[in-house]
């Protein structure tokens, strides 16, 4: 077989056959040049508007004067979200009272706002009285003694009688606390009561009630339940003011104890205390 031949016969081969149907090798690609990172003045990255702008939020800086006043307006805010809290409170109570306890509280002020009035009309009564009688230092002595017994109720040296209300406490889960029973003296008083007495204890106007074993202390003597309440006054006014929506029945009664409250037309308040000479108080005159 002659040269050519072998060629011929070479060539026609199946690898070559298949190196000739195949692309050339493409020369691989150079990497594009790093273009340099630009620089400002003192060596440092210059910075896109992007970062500058996440670098100054973060971290955050707060100077001293700024914390003080987000401090002042966070209390500001604590202080008016309470606020706001107790206003629903209150203004839901009423808003889910019946209209009779609502008539009731309204004629509880009316009844306030009359003794008010009638305390004013009868110091003016006095000043007139004095004013226009011929002997004005007779007049002006029989006052004094009268001013003295009620000023003697009111201080708790001398016994008091007249119409008003027992209220009686029955706390046999032991649940009742002397704040309590405060609140049942101060809306007692607020309604007009004008002596009072607990157990045996008279209640002055610096009386103080402290939790005790079993029970409740009361100027430092110890009662127990059940708690009972004498109390002069208009009964028309001091029953409807422990019945108000909220008031202290209701509340006694969510505590599990049991109240009743019985008006009469004569209740005796005989506890005395005893005059206590001020120490550094005396008469300007």
């Amino acid at each position: 077989m002659s040269d050519d031949d072998e060629a011929s016969t070479a060539s026609g081969t199946p690898e070559n056959r298949l190196r000739k149907e195949l692309p050339e090798e493409i020369p691989a690609t150079a990497p594009a040049p790093k273009v340099p990172e630009e620089r400002d003045a003192g060596g440092e990255p210059t910075l896109t508007g992007r970062q500058r702008l996440a670098k100054g939020l973060w971290p955050p800086r707060v100077s001293r004067a700024q914390l003080i006043v987000a401090l002042l307006l966070f209390g500001l805010g604590f202080g008016l979200a309470v606020q706001v809290a107790s206003n629903s409170d209150s203004g839901s109570a009423l808003r889910g009272a019946r209209q009779e306890d609502l008539v009731r509280i309204l004629d509880e002020l009316d009844s306030r706002t009359q003794r008010l009035e009638d305390e004013k009309q009868g110091l003016e009564d006095q000043r007139t009285e004095l004013e226009n009688s011929s002997d004005q230092a007779e007049e002006a002595r029989k006052q004094t003694v009268e001013r003295e017994k009620q000023l003697g109720i009111l201080a708790g040296t001398v016994a008091a009688q007249g119409p008003g209300i027992t209220l009686t406490i029955n706390d046999s889960k032991g649940t009742v606390e002397a704040d309590m029973l405060l609140d049942a003296i101060q809306e007692l008083r607020a309604a007009g009561a004008e002596a009072i007495q607990v157990n045996g204890v008279r209640v002055v106007a610096s009386t103080y009630l402290t939790d005790s074993d079993k029970g409740v202390s009361v100027d430092g003597n110890k009662i127990t339940q059940p708690y009972r309440f004498k109390v002069i006054g208009k009964s028309q006014d001091l029953e409807p003011a422990l019945n108000i929506p909220g008031g202290v029945v209701q509340t006694l009664e969510k505590e599990q104890a049991t109240v009743t409250v019985e008006p009469s037309t004569k209740i005796v308040v005989d506890a005395l205390r005893p005059a206590k000479q001020p120490d550094y108080a005396r008469s300007s005159q």
